[in-house]
């Protein structure tokens, strides 16, 4: 049982944070998204959401685009490839330790 704890502290922390799991598995199911609808699909509020969005950034993990609709601002999210190879990944580890509690 021993070797099933240090497989969780294995996982991405960067990942594993809640809002940053919720808004990588949006991402992951979609080519991109844009701020409202991550905003409305998260339940983030506009700085949290803007923050784990920088972090997510900073580590190449997501793509923004900003630009303007007309007069407003448009901003666009998508996961890089490492972001998808990354969040790939910590769904297989995920999983292989929830088979291994669930023996």
């Amino acid at each position: 049982m021993e070797n099933n704890y240090k497989d969780i502290t294995n996982l991405d922390r960067l990942i594993h944070e809640p809002s940053r799991l919720a808004i990588m598995a949006v991402l992951s199911a979609c080519e991109s998204a844009d701020f409202s609808y991550l905003l409305n699909a998260t339940g983030l509020s506009k700085g949290n959401l803007s923050a784990h969005l920088s972090k997510l950034e900073e580590n190449g993990y997501i793509k923004i685009i900003k630009s303007f609709k007309g007069k407003y601002p448009n901003t666009v999210c998508s996961l890089s490839t490492t972001g998808r190879q990354a969040f790939d990944s910590y769904r297989r580890q995920y999983m292989a330790i929830a088979k291994q509690f669930n023996k």
